[in-house]
């Protein structure tokens, strides 16, 4: 029997406890995500994300020495 994965319906977490810990699961592989990009493509990737209390995260690698969000 073949196991198919069901599409998952994209919508608001209702759940303030598990929106933060999906948030932070999210946060992380997408950082994973652009860091793999910059390496593969060597390339200078920027990337910035917002939590819903308004916290800056943020993804630069610094090749020059100076990283793009110094000035933030």
């Amino acid at each position: 029997m073949k196991m198919v994965r069901q599409k998952t319906q994209i919508r608001k977490i209702e759940n303030l406890a598990a929106r933060q810990v999906t948030f932070s699961k999210r946060r992380r592989g997408l950082f994973k995500k652009a860091q793999e990009l910059s390496t593969l493509c060597d390339i200078d990737l920027a990337l910035i994300v917002f939590s819903a209390t308004g916290k800056l995260f943020h993804y630069s690698p610094s090749r020059s020495g100076k990283g793009v969000f110094s000035e933030l």
